[in-house]
């Protein structure tokens, strides 16, 4: 009998300690919204930030138009990214808003981001390839990017 009120108290323990365990993907306090997002040419890139949250309209600068593209949450956090277009072409890319809330975040995009924006530019559209060992923000990069080149009715 003893036993097995040990390993019922055990078994209580355990099943309590897991449903009280945290997990990333339910941490919407820590992800930055477009509206609270950081301020106009922050982030990795180039070009100016300036835009609508929602990628409905552009902005001009002496650059050409800038458009935002939505914010795609990510297991990790949050992407968006900004296109600035000249003449039909996409002549710059800056990503404002992309997962930073740790050190192995910053390490993983701080690699990944100039990748992908030297693609965009190359393909002038959403048709990129994914970067080996940042999956999860190239799927959201590539989300909000389309946005944006739908805002700015590219292909």
């Amino acid at each position: 009998m003893r036993r097995i009120t040990l390993w019922l108290l055990s078994t209580v323990a355990a099943v309590v300690l897991l449903f009280s365990y945290r997990t990333s993907l339910g941490a919407a306090g820590g992800a930055q919204s477009a509206a609270a997002g950081p301020a106009a040419g922050t982030g990795t890139g180039t070009g100016t930030g300036t835009g609508t949250a929602d990628g409905s309209g552009g902005t001009v600068t002496a650059a050409g138009t800038t458009y935002r593209g939505s914010v795609a949450p990510t297991r990790w956090g949050d992407v968006q990214v900004s296109i600035t277009v000249a003449d039909g072409r996409i002549t710059a890319v800056s990503v404002p808003v992309h997962p930073n809330s740790n050190g192995k975040d910053k390490q993983i995009n701080a690699r990944a981001l100039p990748v992908l924006v030297r693609e965009t530019i190359a393909a002038q559209s959403a048709d990129i390839d994914t970067v080996s060992g940042a999956t999860v923000t190239s799927d959201g990069y590539r989300t909000s990017l389309q946005a944006a080149l739908d805002a700015a009715h590219l292909s």
